[in-house]
């Protein structure tokens, strides 16, 4: 599973995978990113941290949702 951070930036916020060099996708907005998620991942398998605007983490999602491992029993 590839791990992700959703990250703020001086000119906006970013997606970047864990030990890329480069961010893979940028938008102007926090939420105009999120929104995008779920088209990005549809068929991959990751999990994403969302950064809130001081770089603490908000909260974590993974996709496919139904790969969550905190949804299984046991």
């Amino acid at each position: 599973m590839d791990n992700y951070h959703l990250n703020p930036t001086s000119d906006g916020w970013e997606l970047k995978k864990e030990g890329a060099d480069r961010a893979t996708r940028r938008a102007a907005t926090k939420q105009e990113l999120v929104s995008a998620l779920r088209d990005f991942f549809d068929g991959k398998t990751a999990s994403v941290k969302i950064h809130k605007a001081d770089g603490t983490i908000e909260e974590e999602r993974t996709y496919p949702r139904a790969d969550d491992p905190r949804r299984t029993k046991g």
